[in-house]
């Protein structure tokens, strides 16, 4: 499986803490079943204030030690970058980095604030296609406007927007009622990748296997492969073609 959300580098934001905090996390992955992983530190204005180059170090630091140790996990870097109009700039000079590309279009990690979408929101996802780079947006089902009225997450996905649902979600780790969102935006074939938004080893640890699962059982096995396998596949081709 391929997993095209989470904070494994050491340091950066608030998912490992250290290099050895990272290993610990790239173990469970692997035993989980993850081959592949493009890891996603936040880019936070005046929070997590990263950009290609803090990322990049911080990447280097991570790969070294895994093909010290022969760690069989293959990764990449991208951001998971919240909204905000001043990111725009960033991407002008090139200092965002993306998921990858699909459909003639880069792919972008965007996350929403957590209680609300932030009206304008359709207009600056159609400002970012009409730049060829298409929103996925990051764990939509976890957002209290949408955990209220699911209806609210419609409008985002009809402006062209992807959806990325967290595992856990599905699994039930964040509670009955994103779960129940998770689920309602499976049956209505809104979610279009599953990731782990991994950030620690105890309570957000990098698991996938157990979603696929509840997915196939929910869906089926075409579904569960596209969400987990062949969609971020495509996405990620760019990072790990031979």
């Amino acid at each position: 499986m391929i997993d095209l959300h989470s904070h494994l580098l050491p340091g950066i934001d608030d998912g490992a803490a250290n290099l050895e905090d990272a290993l610990k996390l790239v173990d469970i992955a692997v035993e989980d079943g993850i081959s592949h992983s493009v890891i996603t530190p936040h880019i936070h204005l005046n929070r997590y204030d990263n950009d290609v180059y803090s990322i990049q170090d911080a990447f280097d630091v991570l790969h070294r030690a895994l093909r010290v140790r022969n760690i069989p996990l293959r990764i990449a870097f991208a951001a998971e970058v919240r909204i905000d109009p001043q990111i725009l700039a960033m991407i002008a000079s090139d200092k965002i980095p993306f998921l990858g590309e699909l459909g003639g279009y880069k792919i972008l990690l965007l996350e929403f604030p957590h209680s609300i979408i932030l009206p304008g929101t359709e207009k600056f996802i159609e400002h970012l296609l009409s730049q060829n780079i298409r929103p996925l947006v990051a764990h939509p089902e976890r957002n209290k406007a949408v955990l209220t009225h699911l209806e609210k997450i419609q409008p985002i996905r009809e402006a062209g927007a992807m959806l990325q649902v967290t595992a856990r979600s599905i699994t039930g780790g964040f509670g009955p009622y994103a779960k129940k969102r998770s689920l309602e935006m499976l049956e209505r074939g809104w979610v279009d990748v599953v990731a782990t938004d991994a950030h620690n080893v105890v309570h957000r640890p990098p698991r996938l296997q157990a979603a696929f699962n509840v997915v196939c059982q929910h869906s089926g096995e075409e579904v569960a492969a596209r969400l987990f396998q062949e969609t971020p596949a495509a996405i990620s081709a760019v990072h790990f073609s031979p």
